[in-house]
């Protein structure tokens, strides 16, 4: 039986982690705006993909690979990082455009809108590491079944995500629409924007391995 105290406890960690900017944020907004809402639950579709397998990978053991192989960590979290610095250069660099601006790209096709969504979620290891390192802060051992208690929580993690970011690819719209008629909130937005995912990327790249930070 999982505790109200442990489903709370994910929640308010979850609300906390999916209202910070980060990847799936930008993609999810930039696709909203430019391709419209249809495109932009697609591309949350692909996102859920990406939690589903972290947080089928942590609950089966094979998290443990990131211990055993350091390099692994390291290629996938580098990667990361630099995902990360590249989002805040395009917000950042003369001449860039905030994530609510409104462009014309050419449109991406529903297989490349959920494939987007998933990498873009599979290359962000602080989703790993929070579910190798904040969801098993939540189970009770002495309750059994930590597994499925594992998968629950997650679940609830998934769910509050997922709702978030949904309520978020609907207003994408009209948000970029407020901010459009306000040139001035609209620079401010790409700068906070920008400067957040450039120190997620410094803190995401200095961020130690799992077995050196135990």
């Amino acid at each position: 039986m999982i505790g109200m105290n442990a489903v709370l406890g994910v929640t308010v960690v979850s609300l906390g982690m999916v209202l910070t900017p980060g990847p799936n944020m930008m993609y999810l907004v930039s696709r909203s705006i430019t391709q419209g809402r249809r495109a932009g639950a697609i591309s949350l579709a692909g996102v859920a993909v990406g939690f589903v397998v972290y947080l089928s990978a942590a609950n089966l053991g094979l998290s443990v690979v990131f211990l055993a192989v350091p390099q692994l960590y390291l290629a996938v979290k580098l990667a990361g990082a630099g995902y990360l610095a590249w989002l805040a250069w395009k917000a950042l660099k003369p001449g860039g455009t905030s994530v609510f601006t409104h462009q014309e790209p050419a449109p991406d096709s529903p297989w490349r809108l959920f494939s987007m969504g998933a990498l873009t979620n599979l290359l962000n290891p602080k989703v790993a590491i929070m579910y190798v390192s904040l969801i098993p802060q939540f189970i009770d051992p002495t309750a059994g079944h930590t597994l499925t208690q594992g998968f629950v929580l997650g679940g609830v993690q998934i769910s509050v995500s997922l709702g978030v970011n949904l309520a978020i690819v609907m207003a994408a719209g009209t948000i970029a629409v407020f901010l459009a008629r306000r040139p001035s909130w609209l620079r401010v937005q790409r700068y906070v924007m920008g400067t957040v995912l450039g120190a997620l990327a410094v803190k995401l790249a200095t961020t130690r391995a799992p077995a050196a930070a135990s």
